[in-house]
């Protein structure tokens, strides 16, 4: 599906989502969670879709995680019907066929799931006994456009981005879970992957005992939407899909058009035709947890 074929004349191209950066913990937040996006869809009534951070819902721990559909998905089913919302409620764990995968759904207005997303890349070597997603997830919003959704660690692999704009994505959904010092350089990734794939980028975290917040949503220029702080922060952003058209079509400010570059360049990717197999990638060993530096012990020097 190319988004411009199909949404050309006559769509609607003004959406508004509001990203929840909410204070989280390892437990039951189903109810907090379904309380936050009534008083969204109160105080916000414009606004057609929620998007939640990872594993809002319970948390990191695998011992909640459920089959789906299971009563935490049939919560926010319920609750889409319910408001009329769009709702990515960030993921949760899912059992499916003796695996734990993570996993987040999406919910229609009518209370359907129409697609489920499975994390491609767990954080390995951390996130243990979690199996890795096959698929890349697009949705239609019906009349205005194609979105994408991936989680997390996801976004640290550029192709994954890459493809899902290539099926058509405008919008991408992603929700964090980040507690570690190298939140800058996922901001960054976050701009980058909305710069380079001409793309709103949704990067939303959580805050509290969970993570440290600093959500951040790009334009497909690069451009900062809103970054968020440390603390609570309910993000209510319309965008517009006729502007990532036109920055595709015409290059942000008139200038870059990395899309069509992409598209028309003949050269072959050998590294994806061969399956990764490089003497370079293999040469960094096996994928492990980190270990203390290695000390001298017959150094003397003090």
């Amino acid at each position: 599906m190319q988004s411009g074929e199909k949404y050309s004349g006559g769509a609607v191209s003004k959406f508004a989502i509001a990203a929840l950066q909410l204070e989280l913990e390892s437990k039951d937040n189903i109810d907090l969670l379904c309380e936050e996006i009534r008083i969204v869809h109160k105080r916000f009534p414009w606004v057609d879709m929620v998007v939640l951070a990872e594993l809002a819902s319970f948390g990191t721990g695998l011992k909640h995680a459920q089959t789906m559909p299971g009563t935490a998905e049939q919560h926010f089913c319920s609750l889409a019907k319910e408001t009329g919302l769009w709702i990515l409620p960030g993921s949760l764990y899912e059992k499916k066929d003796d695996k734990i995968f993570n996993t987040a759904p999406v919910i229609n207005p009518a209370g359907e799931v129409v697609t489920r997303c499975r994390k491609m890349f767990p954080f390995l070597p951390y996130e243990v006994d979690v199996a890795s997603g096959e698929e890349f997830t697009v949705f239609d919003v019906d009349g205005v456009g194609c979105f994408g959704v991936s989680i997390c660690y996801d976004m640290w692999f550029p192709e994954t981005t890459r493809t899902l704009v290539s099926m058509g994505a405008e919008v991408i959904l992603h929700p964090s879970l980040t507690n570690t010092l190298d939140r800058d350089a996922e901001l960054a990734i976050a701009r980058s992957s909305a710069v380079t794939n001409q793309c709103y980028f949704f990067d939303i975290n959580s805050t509290g005992k969970l993570a440290f917040g600093r959500s951040i949503i790009a334009g497909p220029g690069g451009e900062i939407i809103h970054q968020a702080g440390a603390g609570r922060e309910i993000i209510p952003i319309e965008i517009d899909l006729e502007y990532v058209r036109r920055v595709r079509t015409q290059g942000w400010h008139n200038l870059a058009q990395p899309l069509k570059s992409f598209r028309d360049h003949k050269t072959p990717f050998s590294i994806y035709q061969n399956n990764n197999d490089s003497s370079a990638l293999t040469a960094l060993g096996p994928l492990a947890m980190a270990k203390k530096a290695n000390t001298n012990k017959d150094n003397k020097s003090q």
